[in-house]
């Protein structure tokens, strides 16, 4: 299956990976969850990535993904497109969940490359064939190595989206010179998204399309804004805001996806529950994840602009300037 380039703008800005909220017992708190999906698409986010890092999608079972994803799907209703994670490091696994979440509704499936296993890149390039030969759903690959002790290097990503339903990468390496890298070895219509909060800015700045985010969970429109800043070449007042959300970003980031629960708690959208073998942070990062949280409030975490508002943002244009480094 070949995805038209027009046809894939809506994989880029910032799009949220959405934590997964439990029960008192433990259980998967649908309520909770449609009203996580209908904030974020009523902030304007082209997409929804459910069942992924942020999800705990390791602790779910198929069938609870299943629910996930069709509650997600709901929610959306064509308004923005479900991205369902579907990794495993086991390929009929993969297979497996990616089938349902084609069952379930998604628009696409995020698969990770396998973990644990630490397979070489030729068995890499073999489980996201088999994934992609099992569904009819464009695939974006995901790398992150820091949990997978594997990278996606280059010549197997640049062979593999040379099959159209290899539609994007989420690049969550840190390694931001990796985007003028990869450009001139890829598809024009190809899609790079980067993984990290932190370094998205600069990522976006060097040619990449937008960011799979934690950090747009707790500021939505905030994030909106840096990137319509970034689209219309205002790199100044990109940069400033990005700067602000700096702090939020690393907080986040320090215990994931707890910190992240522990901020929505904070703003009173969730309960900070987790699923062993992960725990909810203690009190003491607890109250510092709220300490950040309320500081970025200063921001304005629902700040969003017009397009003409983004290109004149903090100070006129500065088109001329060179990208954030």
């Amino acid at each position: 299956m070949i995805v038209p380039a027009t046809h894939l703008a809506w994989l880029g800005g910032y799009i949220p990976d959405l934590p997964t909220p439990f029960d008192a017992t433990g259980g998967i708190d649908l309520d909770t969850f449609r009203k996580l999906c209908t904030r974020q698409i009523e902030a304007g986010a082209p997409a929804i990535v459910v069942c992924e890092t942020a999800g705990e999608a390791s602790t779910l079972s198929p069938e609870e993904q299943s629910r996930l994803i069709h509650a997600a799907a709901e929610a959306a209703r064509g308004r923005a497109r479900v991205i369902a994670g579907g990794g495993s490091n086991s390929t009929s696994q993969a297979i497996e969940l990616t089938r349902r979440a084609e069952a379930a509704g998604a628009d696409a499936v995020l698969s990770v490359v396998p973990y644990y296993n630490k397979p070489m890149q030729a068995g890499i390039e073999a489980h996201f064939l088999a994934v992609a030969d099992s569904t009819e759903l464009p695939v974006i690959l995901h790398d992150i190595p820091s949990r997978t002790n594997r990278e996606l290097a280059d010549a197997t990503l640049a062979r593999l989206a040379q099959s159209g339903q290899f539609i994007g990468l989420c690049d969550s390496s840190g390694e931001v010179g990796r985007v003028s890298r990869l450009r001139p070895l890829l598809p024009a219509a190809f899609r790079l998204m980067s993984g990290d909060d932190t370094t998205a800015l600069a990522f976006i700045a060097n040619g990449g399309d937008g960011c799979i985010s934690q950090v747009s969970n707790v500021a939505p429109g905030l994030c909106r804004t840096i990137f319509a800043c970034c689209r219309h070449e205002n790199w100044q007042s990109a940069r400033a805001l990005h700067h602000r959300l700096v702090p939020l970003a690393s907080a986040l980031g320090r215990e994931s996806p707890a910190a992240l629960k522990s901020a929505l708690s904070a703003l009173g959208l969730m309960h900070p529950t987790m699923r062993l073998p992960l725990v909810e942070l203690e009190s003491v990062a607890a109250r510092e994840v709220a300490r950040t949280v309320a500081g970025s409030a200063g921001i304005d975490l629902t700040l969003d602009f017009s397009a003409r508002q983004a290109r004149s943002y903090a100070r006129p244009s500065f088109s001329r300037m060179a990208p954030p480094r």
